[in-house]
């Protein structure tokens, strides 16, 4: 994938050399303009010593008046109006520093320049101000009330002593101010300096960091993509160049990679599809294979019926949990489906939660189980022509058109290479589907049911490859033999004779032991044929020959014809037994009506661990909903 512009090279270099550009910028910047506010703190700093000077002299006079002349006579020889004059004057200087600290904005006067000065100063400060604010107030209220309201009347010497005993606390509040302002200008020279040194300590960081950016993004990748170069060169076509860089070094690297992983791929893929003896290996190799250079998390194999009336999908590779299983049908009129086989050109579709509206589409289905983008491929070739290939992951918006390149050049070979492998499975197809018409028409109470059961099967048995004791045992191919040979399980009633097999009313004894041997005798049939196909080299039909041997046992072992129990009877005949119970009892039949789901159910429980394998019942109970879908549409069969 082209890298984005944030990953590029270029943009890190510039944007490491822009983040320490703007940081010295930045730090040049802060440190002028505190530089220049310090001169504001230093006319503040001074006009809180003049608080400290004025409350001084204050005192200082005070005390000089009280002691000028003995008690009795000074009265006749202080100087009043000149104290008077003087404490007014330091009175009304104090209160104008105080009142513009209150209102952190000092007028010219006090600061001497052409505006006044706005401040700002920190919480400290500000509570300190608060406080030498209230001490001031207290100590000008109370010099009024000692000085009286006539200035005519001799009581200068009682207010001279109200200064001289309050003394140390307004001395103490303007000091605390002073030191208060100090303590805040040092902070900001000191902040001043950090923020200096953090800026120094930063660019040497930001200059050693893009130092290893080069060297680890740029230089040593290029090295390496030289040594690389030259292997491939030499005919190595499955080296691969390390790619150690998300940026143009490693597109570049990482293309070259592509293209000769796509040429080792197609050799490699051509020589392992040639190698495959059935549907199942050859699409376990295209998803093997595939995988190096597309996304996939689940590939299918789908065709279309004789009838062109459905949609089925005859083979699963994946390793996603929840998907559709084998076997599964989906409508002839799907417009995704159409498209491809109208135009025999591959086509991507996005999914998105709209299209988990519509259980008959095999959009729904996929997105059900967390598909997020998927590639239909038309295979091309002489014995499948209604056949498509789907590629499918669960990351969304992930194929692009070169994925669709890709397919679209090699889709003619997979086409033969399936086709290869499907004239053996048709005839292994063909085979079942003769012996499963031949058990119907020997005994046409059955026929209606068999579809029914045989996705029941499946879906059990998927349920089971989810959780419990037998998830090691559940794959897709036994999932897919066990939906092919459940319709077989009473293929041995072809051996039984028809007044037993037809019999309208109850079977004696003998009769009954006859009609018991049905599973032997078609366990022997289905040998039959496997011993002809292991004669060529394959194993098709011992899934069946389980199922049909094993249906009728039981799990407490009550069963026939050989009495096994538990872990004794295969699981496939374990889960096709459920499987054709449950069918058979929700199904009509002439002697019957349907049972409700809910008795049905309540039954069947009530047989776990005695008709039962416990664990497919509990199977049974989570699988519900979709076995209820299965029913739902076709319980009209």
């Amino acid at each position: 994938m082209i890298p984005s512009v944030f990953r590029t090279l270029k943009f890190q270099v510039a944007l490491a050399l822009g983040i320490q550009f703007l940081l010295l910028a930045g730090v040049i910047g802060t440190t002028i303009y505190q530089l220049d506010l310090r001169k504001h703190d230093y006319v503040i700093l001074n006009l809180a010593g003049q608080l400290r000077v004025i409350s001084q002299v204050m005192v200082n006079q005070s005390q000089a008046y009280i002691g000028q002349a003995p008690r009795s006579n000074r009265a006749n020889y202080r100087d009043h109006s000149l104290y008077r004059s003087n404490l007014d004057s330091l009175v009304a200087d104090y209160q104008e520093i105080i009142a513009s600290f209150k209102q952190r904005k000092l007028s010219p006067k006090l600061t001497g320049r052409d505006a006044p000065l706005v401040c700002t100063w920190d919480r400290q400060s500000l509570n300190q101000l608060d406080l030498t604010a209230i001490v001031w107030e207290d100590f000008r209220h109370g010099l009024e009330q000692a000085l009286g309201p006539n200035r005519l009347e001799p009581r200068l010497e009682t207010g001279a002593g109200y200064i001289s005993r309050q003394k140390d606390k307004l001395m103490k509040a303007s000091t605390d101010l002073a030191n208060s302002f100090q303590a805040m200008m040092e902070g900001k020279l000191s902040s001043i300096r950090m923020l200096n040194q953090f800026a120094i300590l930063l660019s040497v960081l930001i200059a050693g960091t893009l130092g290893l950016l080069l060297h680890y993004k740029a230089f040593r990748p290029l090295d390496r993509t030289v040594k690389g170069f030259k292997r491939v060169s030499q005919g190595d076509l499955a080296y691969q160049i390390p790619v150690s860089a998300d940026n143009e070094v490693g597109y570049m690297t990482g293309m070259f990679n592509r293209l000769t992983q796509r040429l080792a791929a197609l050799f490699h893929l051509t020589d392992r599809i040639n190698q495959g003896t059935n549907l199942d290996e050859t699409l376990r190799f295209v998803y093997e294979e595939f995988r190096g250079f597309l996304p996939i998390d689940w590939t299918g194999l789908l065709r279309m019926s004789p009838e062109k009336d459905h949609f089925l999908l005859e083979r699963v590779y994946t390793s996603l949990a929840d998907s559709p299983p084998e076997g599964d049908r989906f409508e002839a009129a799907d417009p995704l489906l159409q498209g491809v086989f109208e135009t025999r050109e591959p086509r991507v579709a996005h999914l998105a939660r709209a299209d988990q509206t519509d259980s008959r589409q095999l959009r729904h289905r996929l997105a059900r189980a967390g598909i997020g983008s998927i590639i239909v491929l038309p295979l091309a070739s002489s014995g499948i022509q209604d056949a498509v290939l789907l590629f499918a992951t669960c990351e969304k918006n992930v194929y692009q058109d070169e994925h669709l390149e890709l397919l679209k050049n090699i889709g003619g070979q997979l086409g033969r290479s399936f086709d290869k492998t499907y004239g053996m499975e048709g005839l292994v197809i063909s085979a079942v589907e003769g012996l499963a018409k031949l058990a119907e028409s020997r005994d046409p109470e059955t026929g209606d049911h068999l579809y029914r059961m045989s996705m029941y099967s499946a879906i059990l048995a998927q349920q089971l490859g989810r959780k419990g004791p037998y998830v090691d045992l559940i794959s897709p191919a036994y999932i897919r033999d066990v939906f092919r040979f459940a319709p077989m399980h009473d293929i041995g009633k072809v051996g039984i004779e028809d007044h037993i097999l037809l019999k309208p009313g109850a079977l004696d004894e003998t009769e009954r032991r006859r009609m018991e041997e049905h599973p032997i005798i078609g366990a022997q049939v289905l040998r039959r044929c496997e011993d002809q196909v292991n004669a060529v080299g394959y194993s098709i039909f011992q899934v069946g020959i389980e199922i049909a041997e094993g249906h009728h046992e039981r799990f407490d072992g009550a069963g026939y014809p050989h009495g096994r129990g538990g872990d004794e009877i295969p699981l496939s005949a374990r889960i096709v037994a459920v499987a054709d119970v449950f069918d058979a009892l929700t199904s009509k039949r002439p002697y019957k009506e349907a049972w409700p789901i809910e008795k049905t159910l309540a039954v069947m429980s009530a047989e776990s661990g005695k008709h039962f394998d416990p664990v497919i019942i509990e199977a049974l109970d989570d699988a519900m909903p979709r076995i209820l879908e299965v029913y739902e549409q076709n319980k009209h069969i």
